[in-house]
């Protein structure tokens, strides 16, 4: 199932869709918050898990460009698993992805950045941080040029 959260962002600047991944309802909500208190209106969909996440991405469900935060400690399909996946698909390897996860494993944390991560960042610092996070996020996509995977 997806999940659409907000409609066609500011026109004014390039629209990236956010494709969330994570199991875990208070994130996935505390995040679309900071979305919205930062007036940053980009399409914004979720999954649940990998599964999920491949099947709608592979479906052309979340328009391009877009960028993933993705969540490590996920049932079905974890982030790592989904990671491999993606980057095996060559309709989807080039997707952008940062790791936004509570594991500070070395172990997860080099296997993420063995399969080409942009950033790999701990929940735990979000709290503090939480703000100046997704305001790089939007930096970033603002001034950085994102794949288009046309169909």
């Amino acid at each position: 199932m997806i999940d659409k959260i907000h409609p066609l962002g500011n026109q004014e600047f390039k629209t990236v869709s956010l494709l969330i991944i994570d199991d875990d309802d208070i994130d996935a909500t505390a995040l679309r918050r900071a979305l919205h208190k930062l007036k940053l209106l980009n399409p914004l969909y979720r999954a649940k898990d990998g599964m999920e996440a491949l099947e709608i991405l592979r479906n052309g469900e979340v328009p391009s460009p877009y960028i993933i935060l993705l969540d490590i400690n996920m049932p079905r399909m974890n982030g790592l698993e989904f990671l491999e996946a993606l980057r095996a698909d060559p309709e989807l390897t080039h997707a952008v992805v940062f790791v936004l996860t509570t594991s500070k494993s070395d172990e997860d944390i080099i296997a993420a950045y063995r399969e080409h991560v942009a950033g790999y960042l701990l929940k735990q610092r979000m709290d503090s941080d939480f703000m100046q996070v997704v305001s790089l996020l939007d930096h970033y996509w603002r001034v950085i040029e994102l794949p288009i995977n046309e169909k």
